[in-house]
Parts: structure tokens; sequence; C-alpha cells
């Protein structure tokens, strides 16, 4: 065992981390409207926009969207193409889908409210481990075991200094120990806050981890010619392949796979060799 390793294990280093991390936070925590204003569906649509997509680009899609369908109930009435018509831009459409999704099943199986716990969130379209106790975390205060980005950042660079692959296995129970469970929320707000603290300070503490991988370039990417075509169904309607290849400039390979792949994850339907919008 290396020494950082050892040190990971002392609980005297677990009181230390713990009063920087809030220290921080009382010093340089950020403000966001779904802290500021508690509602267990404002926090599931703002886990779900910020899946894969930097917090400065939400904010103006999340008040939006609240402002639009406040409850899972009023996102169920909506359609799915004026949900995705908001969600351009965001990337990933899936994720509308998704949530769309979520917002059905809350409405029509939950009375209206967002589950409590992890395990009961999981069970909800496109919410993974991560997500799920994300959600009851900041809905509920429930404490939660979760990584991601800024948190996996924050322990790596104060538990691992000098240390290569580590794995998320080796930080789970740090948290588990390090986790508030009068305030897991706070925590956790204050957790994130130093890991993106960090990130700007300092080279990124997640090339230490075993899970770190680089994001591909999105242009020239599947997923951008996955999103060409969700946006000229939306702005131009359906369309057949041969013209649909002709508004977004695709061979018509690359526009076949691409649309299968859309079909697959209920995005698109195909009727009589016409592309649109699919509907659930």
């Amino acid at each position: 065992m290396t020494e950082a390793r050892q040190i990971a294990l002392i609980p005297e280093t677990y009181e230390t981390f713990q009063e920087s991390i809030y220290a921080h936070y009382k010093r340089a925590g950020r403000t966001f409207p779904w802290r500021e204003s508690i509602s267990p569906w404002g926090i599931l649509v703002s886990e779900f926009m910020l899946q894969q997509t930097q917090t400065d680009r939400v904010l103006a899609y999340w008040k939006r969207w609240m402002d639009l369908w406040p409850t899972a109930e009023a996102l169920n009435h909506a359609s799915l193409e004026a949900a995705l018509r908001e969600w351009s831009g965001l990337g990933y459409n899936r994720r509308c889908r998704y949530l769309k999704e979520c917002a059905r099943i809350i409405t029509e199986g939950k009375g209206g409210e967002v589950p409590r716990r992890p395990s009961e969130l999981i069970a909800l379209p496109g919410i993974g481990t991560y997500t799920a106790g994300a959600i009851a975390c900041f809905a509920y205060n429930y404490p939660a075991v979760f990584i991601e980005t800024n948190i996996r950042a924050a322990v790596l660079h104060f538990f691992f200094p000098g240390e290569e692959g580590v794995k998320d296995a080796d930080l789970l129970p740090i948290l588990e120990a390090c986790l508030d469970r009068e305030n897991p929320r706070k925590w956790y707000w204050a957790l994130m806050d130093y890991g993106a603290a960090l990130k700007k300070i300092t080279p990124n503490p997640n090339r230490k981890s075993a899970h770190y991988t680089k994001q591909s370039p999105f242009t020239g990417s599947f997923r951008q010619r996955r999103g060409a075509i969700i946006k000229s169904l939306l702005a131009q309607g359906p369309a057949r392949l041969s013209e649909l290849g002709e508004r977004i400039g695709l061979p018509q390979e690359d526009l076949y796979e691409a649309l299968k792949a859309l079909e697959k994850d209920s995005m698109v339907a195909e009727d009589g060799g016409i592309y649109k919008i699919s509907f659930f």
C-alpha cells in the first residue's frame, strides 16, 4: 500500500478534509437557481441537463424550462416536439426524451411526486447510480454516496497526491466516511464547488483516475449527425431520406446509420419512407 493510500485511511485526515471543503464553500460557494429554491422536480430537471454539460450552459435552459413546465404533470401534457425545441442546443437529445418519459411515469404512477430514494429513482428512464443519488440528496437531503467529476477531483487531489490509476472503488469508502449526514445536501454542494475550483488552478486531478477518458471532438462525430437530424426535423418538418440528406449535407450511408440509432432510441419514427420526430 502506498503512503497516499495509507493517509487516506486515517480518520484525522477526514476531519481536515471536511474543514477544508467547508471553509472554501463559506468563502467561495456557488449559487444556482436549483439550489436557491429546492423543488424535487426542478432538481431532477437540473440533473438531467447537467449530465455531460457545463453549468453555465445549463442556467438559461433550466430557467426557461421551469417557466414552461414547472411540474412533471406540465411536461407530461407537452409534446415531445415542444420539449425537443426547448432542449435544442444542449446536446444529447435522448436526455430530453428520457426526461419526458420520467414526467409521464411520475405523473401517472407516482402521484406527481418525484421518488425520494435512490433505489426508486434509478428505476426511472435515463437515471443511473450517480443521478439517482444526486436527486435524492439535493431534493430530499438524503445521505446518498455518489461520485461525479468534481467530487472525484476533490477526493483525488486531497487524498491521492502523486497517485495514478485510482479507482472509484478507492474513493467510495472515503466519501462514506466523510459524509455530513446531518446536511448531506450542503456537503455535496461544497464538495462539488471545491472540485470545480480546483480544475481552474491545478492540472485536472481526474487524470489520476483509472476511469478518466478525454471527450472526443463534437465536430464530425456521430453525435453531431444525430443532432443535425433532430434539428432539421424540428425546424423543417418530416422528410424522406434523400430530402433529409440534402438538408443536412450528409452521405446517405452516414445519414441512414444515424437515423437507425435515433429510431432505436425512440427519437425518430419512420412511416412510409418519411422520417419524423417520434411520439410515445
